[in-house]
């Protein structure tokens, strides 16, 4: 499992690095499948986003960028985690969700 630290300054940076990295992963051809993203809540105020690339054959790989610890876990299809990147300071989700 490869770990790394990394700074976004905003959701999309942060969406367009785990498009990346999956395609990176997995080999895929970047932009070609479809993500999707759902802010995640807990007592009613953001937690995280939880990231889905819809690749090939009907393949799904799953990510979630949790805000608490401010890391984001890569998980394969049969949901191993493959990667986890630590943020140093990252976009703030309280405006995204409103």
């Amino acid at each position: 499992m490869h770990h790394g630290i990394l700074q976004f300054r905003s959701l999309k940076d942060v969406r367009e690095f785990v498009n990346e990295t999956f395609c990176k992963h997995y080999q895929l051809q970047l932009g070609a499948f479809h993500m999707s993203e759902r802010i995640l809540m807990r007592g009613g105020k953001p937690c995280g986003v939880y990231f889905c690339l819809h690749g090939p054959r009907a393949v799904r790989f799953t990510a979630i960028w949790e805000t608490e610890g401010n890391r984001i876990l890569f998980y394969g299809s049969t949901g191993e985690r493959f990667h986890k990147t630590q943020l140093n300071g990252a976009a703030s989700l309280e405006r995204t969700a409103a």
